[in-house]
């Protein structure tokens, strides 16, 4: 499995919704330079998760369209990947609920709650999923 990948989103500012309208986006405005280098890592195929930040729920699958490159919001050190949309979750996978998972024991997700791109090993990827089955 290619490396997978949680992005995070203020519903309020970017919601999964506005994706799936618009099908594909750059996905702009990351300033943490962890996060940054998890954009610069991402490869096209990638599989994706869009977090809700403000419901603190998984909610949607999309997947990395194009590669990292130029930010062009946020300067010279920022780089943006494009997200294309994929489904919507059948059931909202909560926070909560994934600190009940041993796969994400230790997880960034869990220990560096502003991160807003988080990498997602295959094991933290299935639970997630078999979750969002409802």
């Amino acid at each position: 499995m290619a490396t997978a990948w949680l992005l995070k989103t203020e519903p309020t500012s970017y919601a999964f919704d506005d994706l799936v309208r618009e099908r594909r986006t750059a996905w702009t405005g990351v300033r943490n330079p962890q996060a940054r280098r998890h954009l610069a890592a991402m490869r096209p195929g990638d599989p994706l998760v869009i977090y809700h930040s403000g419901q603190k729920a998984a909610v949607g699958l999309a997947r990395v369209a194009r590669a990292a490159y130029p930010d062009p919001a946020a300067g010279a050190a920022g780089v943006c990947v494009d997200v294309e949309a994929g489904e919507r979750l059948a059931a909202p996978v909560t926070l909560d609920a994934l600190k009940e998972e041993k796969a994400f024991a230790g997880s960034p997700l869990l220990t560096q709650g502003r991160l807003s791109v988080v990498p997602l090993g295959a094991a933290q990827w299935k639970a997630l999923l078999a979750l969002g089955r409802g």
